[in-house]
């Protein structure tokens, strides 16, 4: 009893002075494993009676305890300790400035095309689709355009052999959504994405363009309908008070065609640089389809009429955000880019 009781007081004075948890754990393996010094005292129990056993094994039982409860208990409080000090080296001191993070931003075309998706959605549109390489068929030929028309040298057309080439506008869209349907209206579409022409890179033109043009087709579709979309169109993409013009034009695949205006934004119609002095910035194409298209992509003109527009992007773009280089939109120069950096 006496040797358990002196075991009990050493082993609790060394966990007390203990410093580190690799001292602690050799405490523990030393007081309570198989080898140490709480075996070497059982072993006496062979030569004690019964009684004298039972009263042996209660305090030996009871001395355990009271070790393996100091060493968790040091062992909490060494844990403890060492967080503390671990915090303490590698505080950091929040009020100090971050690194701030470059994040990109949604490009400006992308901006407008994503409005114009919005606002023609929201008019019962949908988005239709197709190829960037474009058979003559379907960008020239059932837009009326024959070969050996005269329109066609207007296009400046990137051929990659005699019958297939870069879209030149996003017209063959059209005619492949009226063949789809088959001579049945109504058809309600519009058509964004990239278009090619062989031209000279300079402020205001470039070899590829993105457009958005629109078709209406159904029964009794006139002007007004056209004049109507339009001037919502100007309103919504550069203000309330903006006022559109339609003048006489020509397109092949259009007919009656026009030349669509609005009032200048920068000086309220009044005449300035912007407009050179006239009020007015010209801003798409449009008109009534062609009956000879109508006729070519499977409708029968005289039960159904249609309009169609196209807006080009980069334009809608310059005028909008004051842009004077087309050439920026594909520089890829961030400080062009940032400024369109969205805050929502």
């Amino acid at each position: 009893m006496d040797e358990l009781l002196k075991i009990k007081e050493e082993a609790l004075t060394k966990i007390h002075d203990c410093i580190s948890l690799k001292e602690l754990n050799d405490l523990r393996v030393f007081y309570l494993g198989k080898k140490g010094p709480m075996q070497a005292a059982m072993k006496s129990m062979k030569d004690m009676s019964k009684e004298e056993r039972a009263s042996f094994g209660q305090v030996s039982n009871k001395v355990k305890q009271e070790i393996t409860q100091a060493i968790d208990e040091k062992k909490l409080t060494l844990e403890e300790a060492e967080m503390n000090e671990k915090l303490k080296s590698e505080k950091i001191d929040i009020t100090l400035p971050s690194n701030a993070l470059a994040l990109g931003s949604i490009h400006p075309l992308s901006m407008i095309r994503e409005e114009l998706e919005e606002l023609f959605i929201g008019m019962g549109y949908s988005i239709a689709e197709g190829p960037e390489v474009e058979s003559d068929h379907y960008n020239f030929e059932l837009m009326n355009l024959p070969k050996g028309h005269p329109a066609r040298d207007m296009q400046d057309t990137l051929y990659i052999d005699e019958n297939t080439l870069m879209r030149t506008h996003t017209s063959p869209v059209q005619a492949r959504t009226m063949l789809d349907a088959k001579g049945k209206g109504p058809i309600k579409i519009i058509c964004p994405g990239k278009t090619y022409r062989r031209d000279d890179d300079d402020a205001t033109h470039s070899h590829q363009f993105s457009q958005c043009e629109g078709l209406v087709i159904d029964k009794n579709i006139t002007m007004a309908d056209l004049k109507g979309t339009l001037e919502l169109f100007a309103k919504q993409m550069f203000g309330e008070k903006r006022e559109i013009r339609l003048r006489p034009s020509y397109f092949p695949f259009t007919e009656p065609s026009v030349e669509v205006d609005i009032s200048c934004h920068n000086c309220e119609g009044k005449g300035c640089p912007m407009c050179k002095y006239t009020g007015w910035i010209e801003i798409l194409g449009a008109g009534m389809v062609n009956p000879k298209v109508l006729e070519m992509c499977g409708f029968d003109p005289d039960v159904y009429q249609g309009f169609a527009f196209g807006i080009g992007l980069e334009r809608v773009a310059m005028l909008k955000y004051g842009i004077d280089n087309i050439r920026n939109f594909y520089s890829g120069d961030l400080r062009f880019l940032n400024q369109f950096t969205r805050k929502d």
